[in-house]
């Protein structure tokens, strides 16, 4: 897998896994909803451990910064 998430993409989605973990775990998310985005959280914190989106890959989308090749 090539990575193509950024430095930032990877901090925003750890800071939001973070906060819906935070809304479900104090009880201000409940029920299938909260569960969902428990699980959504999960896959953000997944996905930002690796580096990687699948849903960036097919639409050729990528949010690291490009290397310059040197001559």
């Amino acid at each position: 897998m090539k990575k193509n998430m950024g430095s930032a993409d990877r901090v925003i989605r750890v800071i939001l896994a973070a906060v819906l973990a935070y809304l479900y775990f104090t009880g201000v998310l409940v029920g299938t909803f909260g569960l969902v985005l428990v699980i959504l959280a999960a896959v953000f914190v997944l996905t930002s451990l690796i580096s990687f989106c699948p849903l960036y890959a097919p639409f050729g989308l990528s949010t690291c910064k490009v290397k310059e090749k040197s001559s």
